[in-house]
């Protein structure tokens, strides 16, 4: 295919043609740079939410509310918490909650140190869990007091046990903490003023989750920055 241009140098009437092969290999050597190219990630629509509007509540849980510019914070000490702790690129960090704030700040806490977030499906027994546990290699557990039957089952069965976080969530009857800590003292660890930065390569993978397997183990999808940050804006 050729398409046809006119440049300021020519006149009127005067065109010259360009091969649309040579201009695509032309495009692909164009060196990435901050003036011409962008990753596409989730955590860049937090970070503007809560600079846009930083007074509007962004989550409310029982007593809790919490508007974006407070949310944004809590990300990014997740974010500081976690990389004290060793979490890097490609890590994976599992969480065990229902649809509460700690989860929440997880999608973009976890995605701002580079790590994968690996939400587990709260109605899976033991056995299902420690295998996914394992075969993702999950560097931490955040987990709901509410499952902590099932978790200190789960745990029970693994070899090299993941730093186990616990959510004393108020709502949650029942259960009991197992972890090193608390959510709220995890923060604590965490500093607000932690320097993250969007991922180099927008083909990373930020999450991990399972489906349900009928005849054998539960697989593994990988979801890239990318293809998520498009999902959100799809909402």
């Amino acid at each position: 295919m050729k398409f046809k241009s006119v440049t300021d140098s020519q006149e009127a009437g005067e065109v010259q043609s360009y091969n649309m092969n040579n201009y695509k290999s032309s495009l692909e050597d164009l060196i990435k740079h901050k003036a011409n190219y962008t990753p596409l990630s989730p955590t860049s629509f937090l970070k503007r939410t809560a600079a846009v509007f930083p007074e509007k509540t962004a989550v409310i849980h029982g007593n809790k509310k919490r508007n974006w510019s407070e949310t944004h914070k809590c990300c990014v000490k997740l974010a500081s918490a976690l990389s004290k702790r060793g979490v890097r690129v490609g890590n994976t960090v599992s969480v065990m909650a229902p649809n509460i704030p700690e989860l929440f700040e997880a999608h973009f806490g976890v995605l701002m140190t580079g790590a994968v977030l690996n939400a587990l499906n709260i109605r899976l027994e033991a056995e299902t869990l420690s295998y996914i546990l394992e075969h993702g290699e999950a560097k931490v557990l955040i987990t709901d007091r509410e499952f902590s039957p099932v978790i200190r089952e789960t745990l029970s069965r693994l070899k090299n046990p993941p730093l186990v976080i616990d959510i004393d969530d108020p709502l949650a009857e029942g259960g009991e903490l197992l972890g090193e800590m608390d959510y709220e003292t995890f923060l604590e660890e965490g500093d607000e003023d932690f320097q993250w930065s969007l991922p180099e390569d927008e083909w990373q993978a930020v999450s991990l989750n399972y489906i349900s397997g009928t005849t054998g183990r539960p697989k593994g999808v990988v979801y890239h920055s990318r293809g998520a940050h498009i999902c959100w804006r799809s909402i």
